[in-house]
């Protein structure tokens, strides 16, 4: 570790048991003397910085409230995890994150026994969460399933897939939405804390289950109307009516750079809730480090930098990259020809469509994380004679296979596929090597 960080706190936390035995005046320090190690390591290695950055009080708040390893963290995206690697026993490796022999740069079982479950493709946590649910109760176990889904993965459609079976199987599973940029709701101050608190505790819960009782006393009818009018009036305040209707009992939007805020309703839901609850926490991507706060992707990924500057490393090119060799040609071609378009999965830049995105920004289509759409969606823009540029990476093009062939191999329809980051592509291991796409696609007709 840097010797000239100062983080007396830090020093004494190896893993979050040690961690549980701070006063809880003593947690914002923890976590400003957090964020700084992560500054500084992943200056020296690279890597996602600001999803980490964005989590660092909400992950303090987590592993002092519940009793991990028992109580089983779920990290969604998996990059998010640096902070939690920082607290959970990892601290001396964390400057060879994705090194060779050295730290996963997501979730990773065999690495640690606080990484209940890998996660380095988005938006699987809740189906995990709900699997190792469900087993406790097949066990008789008491332990806490936390499954924290954030930075993009809330757009792919296997959580809300999820979340539906979550709701009715009634399991008692905590769903932490991660919502770094504002995107459904920001929080507003202290009424919003206030109500999320409220929401929370046994006062209303208990409510809550007396409403419960009087409604099966009623029937069935009555419940049911009864049951949608606490929803729809729920959620004229705290906007959770989509997530009730799936069943899940909602929380928020609260701070979740204020573990004031933070800690009081983790503690609620960890002694009261029954059933899903979901937990809506609204954080800032790259939170406290200003040139990650400035930056438009809010350092996302990153390369070895500068911390004064904030100025990344980068080897200079001997030759154009094939990603912007890529994006070049179809921006020429697009140019001749208006029936190109182009599709991606939430990574424009990764495959060189931000640039085409520039010159063409109505023939440009990013569909979030949801590869299976975005294959079937360039299906139908095949078919009213458009000629759709899917470009997806390798690995993530595997989510959408049977949607290459029920959907555009086998009715012959012209989808291209540009495949990015194809081969084995080093430091983000196992999980995003594009190893398989020649084997998985050249058996398919056309």
């Amino acid at each position: 570790m840097n010797a000239t960080l100062q983080t007396p706190l830090l020093d004494k936390v190896r893993i979050p048991a040690d961690l549980r035995t701070l006063d809880e005046s003593e947690l914002p320090q923890l976590a400003s003397e957090l964020r700084a190690e992560l500054i500084d390591a992943v200056s020296h290695t690279g890597g996602h910085l600001g999803a980490g950055l964005g989590v660092v009080e909400l992950t303090v708040a987590l592993h002092y409230v519940f009793n991990t390893p028992d109580d089983r963290l779920i990290w969604d995206v998996g990059h998010q995890a640096y902070p939690h690697k920082i607290l959970t026993g990892r601290r001396d490796r964390i400057r060879t994150l994705r090194q060779e022999g050295g730290l996963s740069g997501f979730t990773r079982r065999a690495e640690s026994e606080y990484d209940p479950f890998g996660a380095a493709h988005s938006s699987t946590s809740i189906s995990a969460g709900l699997g190792m649910a469900v087993g406790r109760e097949l066990s008789g176990g008491r332990n806490n399933v936390i499954a924290v889904i954030g930075d993009g993965a809330m757009s792919a459609g296997m959580a809300y897939e999820a979340m539906n079976n979550a709701g009715a199987l009634d399991a008692r599973l905590i769903v932490i939405l991660n919502d770094n940029d504002m995107s459904i709701a920001p929080p507003t101050g202290a009424m919003s804390a206030y109500l999320a608190r409220l929401a929370s505790g046994k006062a209303y819960l208990g409510l809550r289950d007396f409403g419960k009782k009087l409604t099966s006393y009623l029937g069935k009818r009555a419940d049911r109307a009864i049951t949608r009018a606490v929803e729809h009036a729920r959620g004229y305040v705290t906007g959770g009516t989509l997530f009730e209707e799936l069943g899940f009992y909602h929380i928020g939007p609260i701070d979740g750079h204020n573990l004031e805020h933070l800690i009081p309703v983790l503690k609620n839901v960890r002694d009261n809730a029954d059933g899903p609850v979901l937990i809506h926490v609204v954080t800032q991507k790259g939170k406290g480090y200003g040139p990650a706060e400035a930056a438009a992707d809010k350092y996302h990924g990153v390369n070895k930098f500068d911390v004064i500057t904030g100025a990344q490393a980068k080897a200079p090119a001997n030759a154009p990259s094939y990603t912007k060799v890529f994006a070049e040609s179809l921006i020429q071609e697009a140019h001749a020809d208006d029936r190109i378009v182009a599709i991606t999965a939430a990574m424009p830049s990764g495959t060189g469509l931000d640039l085409f995105g520039e010159v063409f920004p109505t023939r440009t289509f990013d569909v979030g994380i949801a590869e299976q759409h975005a294959v079937t969606f360039a299906a139908g823009l095949a078919t009213e004679g458009y000629k759709p540029f899917a470009a997806i990476y390798s690995t993530f093009l595997q989510r959408a296979y049977d949607q290459v062939v029920h959907d555009v191999a086998i009715q012959k329809l012209p989808v291209r596929f540009p495949i990015d980051r194809a081969g084995f592509v080093g430091a983000d291991g196992a999980t995003h090597c594009g190893a398989f796409d020649t084997t998985f696609l050249a058996s398919l007709p056309g």
